[in-house]
Order: structure tokens, then sequence, then C-alpha cells
């Protein structure tokens, strides 16, 4: 979907739709990732290390909560947005992952819940790439029902007492102040900023990860952690708050996902065409050919959904599970589109030499971030029947 790219990744020429400016920023996201990125990413990945450097760097773009306005924000569409998330996992899950939880899960709670004072003293800071933010909704015992979250907050004069452990949090190391949350006395969720440095507040790296290598991954441990009333988040008030946040990560990821499909096709197309076996391209083999006809009507599908999906969004009209729907296929989508890409690369698939291999892997931990594969499903199918199948916290 780029002016420079072959016309079957944009096969029903959305690029018609977008704006000039739209396009420029979609090429100026493009370039950066495939000069400052992606020449490190196969070392990067092999050896779990995120780019640290390329943090102000990617705030200098723009690309950490562009939707947002005010505060020095640019206040871009959501098409605009989207395609910038598209170009980043383009490069490599990790670089998304950064932009969606500074952006989607950091930013939109301050921008959403924040007093006039959070706005004005963090957003400008968050949006440079000058401080680095994380999201701590997710526990040990709790991934797909926060509503069992055990990290309590307690009031102690005019501050909060914060207790707890919070588990595969983005950014863990990295942040200089995470957006906690935590149930009070009176079981109500509420959120909290919580600054890199106060007594009782550390974090961990987790090791040995096999997806999202060049993603910075960690724990959060609060002991007995006293944050000042100026910490709470006013407005975030019940495990509703906590979720409209997850629903700006989810929208980030259905366009990223779709980024990673289209950097395994092309690769793909590519090396099809130029690999020969049985004196003659692969390419002109009916089974390599069906391969590339399902990933490019999957493609196509993600695209064509992308784009009106974008159109609610900036209507203010979208519903979570219309957000539900895109991660949900947009993931499962691109797994698909990696796992048959693969097969194309054959033994070469599974080197960092090639991309597939890696956003293989990335995609295996993406369908099961901000809300599984089956959590998804659930979503959908309580939207079509009215009926829950599982439990929810009542808030």
């Amino acid at each position: 979907m780029s002016p420079a790219t072959s016309p079957f990744t944009d096969f029903y020429r959305l690029d018609e739709l977008l704006t000039d400016e739209e396009k420029l920023i979609r090429q100026t996201a493009r370039a950066f990732v495939e000069k400052e990125a992606l020449p490190r990413l196969p070392r990067l990945w092999e050896e779990g290390r995120f780019p640290e450097d390329l943090i102000p760097a990617m705030g200098a773009l723009g690309l950490y909560g562009p939707s947002l306005d005010g505060y020095g924000l640019p206040g871009l569409g959501n098409r605009a947005y989207g395609l910038m998330m598209l170009e980043l996992e383009r490069g490599d899950s990790g670089l998304r992952s950064f932009a969606s939880v500074q952006g989607g899960l950091v930013m939109y709670p301050i921008h959403r819940f924040g007093t006039e004072e959070q706005k004005r003293r963090w957003l400008p800071l968050l949006a440079t790439g000058e401080m680095v933010g994380c999201f701590g909704l997710t526990e040990p015992d709790h991934g797909s029902d926060p509503g069992g979250m055990e990290t309590r907050a307690r009031r102690d004069g005019d501050g909060w007492i914060l207790h707890g452990n919070k588990m595969w949090i983005t950014n863990a190391d990295l942040a200089h102040v995470a957006v906690v949350w935590a149930r009070d006395d009176e079981g109500v969720v509420r959120g909290f900023l919580v600054e890199k440095g106060l007594a009782g507040f550390t974090t961990s790296r987790m090791e040995m990860k096999m997806s999202l290598r060049a993603s910075d991954t960690g724990e959060l441990h609060l002991d007995e952690v006293r944050v000042p009333a100026g910490a709470l988040l006013p407005g975030a008030e019940g495990l509703g708050a906590a979720l409209a946040c997850l629903n700006q990560a989810r929208y980030s990821i259905a366009w990223g996902t779709l980024g990673s499909a289209l950097a395994c096709f092309e690769e793909a197309v590519a090396y099809a065409g130029a690999r020969v076996q049985f004196d003659g391209p692969i390419a002109q083999y009916q089974l390599t050919q069906k391969k590339l006809a399902d990933i490019l009507t999957e493609i196509v599908k993600a695209q064509v959904l992308l784009f009106r999906l974008a159109e609610l969004k900036d209507a203010g009209t979208i519903t979570p599970s219309q957000i539900s729907l895109a991660k949900r296929n947009n993931c499962e989508m691109a797994l698909m589109t990696a796992r048959l890409c693969r097969q194309v690369l054959g033994a070469n698939g599974i080197s960092l030499e090639y991309q597939t291999g890696r956003h293989l892997c990335n995609l295996e931990a993406v369908l099961t971030y901000e809300g599984t594969h089956d959590i998804h499903t659930l979503i959908l199918g309580q939207a079509v029947t009215g009926v829950a199948a599982y439990h929810r916290a009542k808030e």
C-alpha cells in the first residue's frame, strides 16, 4: 500500500481513497523503518533487545498518540494513525507495540481520564519520547479475566497505598511512569500514575521469550507503594475505563498486523519468483500460486475492513465489538499469512536473514495479547446473541 509497492499489495486500489497527507505520513513512517530499524532488527530480535535509541526519533515523527489533540498533539485522523502502526509493524511487532502502549495505553488514559495538571505534565513528554510509559493491568493469575484483579489500593491520609504485581507488561523496564490499575476498599477499580523511583516500586525483565524478542517485556512489583492524591486518574473509575484503553490498543493492533502480513507476502512473492526448483521458479507451480492467492484474498479483506473501521472511529460511532472483530480477524489473517509464506520460503523461512520467520514468531504473541483470539470470539458471540458466554465483573 505504497506508491513504490507492486500493485498486488493494493489489489483493490485503496490508495485512491487516501489523502496526499496520509500518503506522505505513511511513506515517512516506512522510510524511517526501512532506514533506521530494518537493517538492525534481525540482530536485535536474536539478542532480545529493543532499539531504545529510536525512541526520540519515533517521537519526532509523531508516532506516539497521533490521533489525540491538544497539548501539542497533532490530532490526526484514525486512518493516518492506522497507517503509522501498519508501517511500524511491517518492520517488527516490537516497534508497533512500543508505540501502541505509549500512545494508546498511557497517553490515551491520561488524555481522557486525567486532570489538567496531569495532561500538561505528561502528554508533551510522552509525545516526544522524552518519557516512556507502560500499562499495568494484567496480573500473574488474571489475564483474560481482569475483573479478578488482586492488586489493591487503600487510602492513606491524602494519598494511596498500592500493593500487587503486574505481569507481561510492555515497556516495564523502560518506563518512567506506569498506568496501574488497582481495586480500592470499596471494590472499585481505579487508575493511578505510578512514577519510577517510588519506594517499593520495582520492575523485573521477563527473559527467554520465543516471541516479541525485540520488545521490552517485564513485571511490575508494588510493595506498599505510597502515591500522592495527584497520582489518581479521577475519571478512571471502574473496569470499563481500563477496557476503554484496551480498545485503543486493539485498534492499532488490527492495523499493525496487516503490516506484518504485507511484509511476509511481499517477501514470499519475490522469493517465489527467484527460487528455481525442477527447472523453473516455484512461482509457476499451482500449489505455490494457491498459497499466494489465498493470502492476497485475506489481505484485501483486511484492508477494506480497516478503512471502514477508521471511518467509524473518526465519526465517533465505533463499538468495542467492531474493534474486536478487526483485531480477531487481522491477527488470525496475519498469522496464517506468515505460516504460508514460511512454507513458500522453505528452510530459509526460519532464517533471520529473511523477515517471515521473525514475524511468524511475533504474531503468535500478538494473537494472544490485548484479548486472546478466544476472548474476542466470545465478545462477538455476545454481540450476536445478546448473551455472555463468560463471567464478567459487574461494574
